[in-house]
């Protein structure tokens, strides 16, 4: 039987960033409209420099807590209202936060718009944040945090995050702060926060939809033209490694059946200048289903369904990391494996297969990523929160085709450092922890749930 071939990737089809035209209102308050023809929908999105950068860390959290509580009612509504009041329009209030932002957000139909806006408004102006409500979210909070430290793949992440940033470094806690931090956090707290970061030079709107840009900031001027608040500004961070050489750290799980493992270090900032080469090397060693890692531990060695790597990125300073769960029994031979690729990836060239397909699946999977209005807001709010240029969405295929595999040979040598790796497995240590001492990559530090050392 004759093989069959599988046919050539064609070119990608041209694909443009939707204009955005940008106006400053009368208080400050920045508007971004991208008016878009597809459907009668809009999507309304409030901005605030306001993320978890901004907690001090005794009260890590209070900027996730913020945003939550903006549903818990307003001088107008309260949330039971508030939350009528949306579904009346055919939509509902949408509160995230990142490291560098908190935002709230709505989506309606067209026709809808102009009330959704004032409500949306609404909120981010007069919230009351009700103290039996903010102790409500605060005590969920602590719950979530309780069942995560009894959740392996969460308490590896929160335990990676702890060891390569000093323990006093906001990036060492959760966005969403840690139970030291959350239980004392009050209504006060939240509404100190609000009033500090929640002002118009601070913020932006972003609507994107079926709307005229004129009549967007007729509207935005008429709802928050009136908001005039004085506050603070996101402070700067400096970042440094907890650790300048390698870490074994294994997190003891008892009778754990396999091992959770992390395995990475402090990187660069988002807008670092080889932030092009470095997404198309991750892509190639652990971005992809088809990597070097993936293929390696899962494919040729069946130690895992699935291992990847990805940068974390953040304003002030990345990590990368590699993330897989394993049986206890193959742990030692696992984290050998991923040092083995992260050596390969820094020794030769990418060979001209794997560098297309890192390139085509990025350039490939682009345009999928705003495919509605509530997408392309958010791509507005990651590009002003972190400073890219206005054009960054329409060069950004091109730049990253142009990366060639020397750049990519170059930028793994530079910013992957074997010997600064921090190796976290969150496992039975009774069950790993000889065979991590045989690999001899220095002494294992041996940790509880809560990170602190165990004789």
């Amino acid at each position: 039987m004759s093989e069959t071939l599988r046919p050539p990737a064609g070119s990608p089809r041209h694909y443009a960033f939707p204009d955005v035209e940008r106006h400053e209102l009368s208080n400050e308050l920045t508007l971004h409209v991208a008016s878009l023809k597809r459907l009668p929908a809009v999507t309304a999105l409030f901005m605030v420099d306001a993320g978890a950068e901004c907690d001090p860390v005794p009260k890590a959290g209070v900027a996730a807590l913020t945003v939550e509580a903006l549903s818990e009612g307003t001088r107008g509504h309260d949330a039971d209202e508030l939350a009528s009041a949306f579904e009346r329009l055919g939509g509902s209030l949408e509160t995230d936060i990142t490291w560098n932002r908190a935002e709230c957000s709505t989506t309606v139909l067209t026709p809808r718009f102009a009330e959704a806006l004032r409500l949306l408004g609404e909120v981010v102006t007069t919230p009351v944040f009700p103290a039996h409500d903010v102790d409500r979210l605060r005590d969920e909070r602590l719950a979530e945090l309780l069942q995560q430290r009894a959740e392996p793949r969460g308490l590896a992440d929160d335990m990676f995050a702890l060891l390569v940033h000093p323990p006093s470094h906001r990036y060492a806690l959760p966005e969403g702060g840690d139970e030291h931090t959350v239980a004392p956090l009050s209504a006060e707290d939240v509404r100190s926060h609000h009033g500090l970061f929640y002002t118009p030079p601070c913020s932006a709107l972003i609507v994107a939809g079926d709307v005229k840009a004129e009549e967007v900031r007729a509207l935005a001027e008429d709802v928050f033209g009136r908001w005039r608040v004085n506050g603070g500004s996101a402070p700067e961070i400096p970042v440094c490694s907890a650790e300048e050489t390698r870490g074994i750290h294994l997190v003891a799980k008892p009778d754990a059946p396999q091992s959770e493992l992390r395995i990475g270090h402090l990187s660069v900032p988002r807008l670092h200048p080889d932030f092009y080469a470095l997404i198309v090397m991750n892509s190639v060693l652990g971005g992809l289903f088809n990597s070097r890692i993936n293929l390696n531990l899962r494919e040729e060695n069946a130690f895992t369904y699935g291992a990847f790597s990805m940068f974390d990125w953040k304003r002030f300073g990345s990590t990368w990391s590699v993330s897989t769960a394993v049986e206890s029994h193959v742990t030692a031979a696992a984290v050998k494996e991923v040092l083995v690729e992260i050596d390969r990836m820094r020794q030769s060239r990418v060979d001209p297969a794997e560098l297309s397909l890192a390139v085509d699946y990025l350039t490939g999977v682009f345009p999928i990523r705003f495919e509605t209005t509530a997408a392309i807001a958010d791509a507005i709010a990651t590009r002003e929160a972190n400073g890219l240029e206005r054009n960054y969405y329409d060069t950004y295929r091109e730049r990253v085709a142009a990366v060639s595999a020397d750049e990519v040979l170059s930028v793994a040598q530079r910013h992957l450092d074997p010997a600064r790796l921090q190796i976290v497995a969150v496992s039975d240590a009774q069950a790993v922890r000889g065979s991590l001492e045989a690999l001899h990559l220095g002494p294992v530090h041996v940790r509880n749930a809560a990170g602190e050392p165990v004789a």
